[in-house]
């Protein structure tokens, strides 16, 4: 019996030495694994800072267009003045009258 004893000890330690092989092997995929998600964590990190910057200098863009005239609008707009300060002067001009 204690060659049963001896091949039930032999075959247990062949089948611990086997799961503690697949734990190192598991912990060193998962170190891996944890390793590449954090590079990947701060790679998006990176890109959606890139991508406010983007958002923002787009933003400022367009409100720069938004205020931006041609020389013509300023034209347009000068002419409107005059003929308004021209009515304001024929109205000072009647009241005084």
């Amino acid at each position: 019996m204690s060659k049963d004893y001896q091949s039930v000890i032999n075959s247990l330690k062949s089948k611990i030495e086997l799961i503690i092989s697949k734990y190192e092997q598991v912990a060193s995929e998962n170190k891996k694994l944890s390793e590449e998600f954090d590079s990947c964590k701060n790679a998006l990190e990176i890109s959606n800072n890139r991508v406010k910057e983007l958002e923002l200098k787009i933003s400022n863009l367009q409100l720069a267009e938004a205020f931006k005239t041609s020389s013509t609008d300023v034209k347009e707009a000068k002419q409107k003045i005059g003929k308004i300060v021209k009515e304001i002067d024929k109205c000072i001009a009647l009241l005084n009258d």
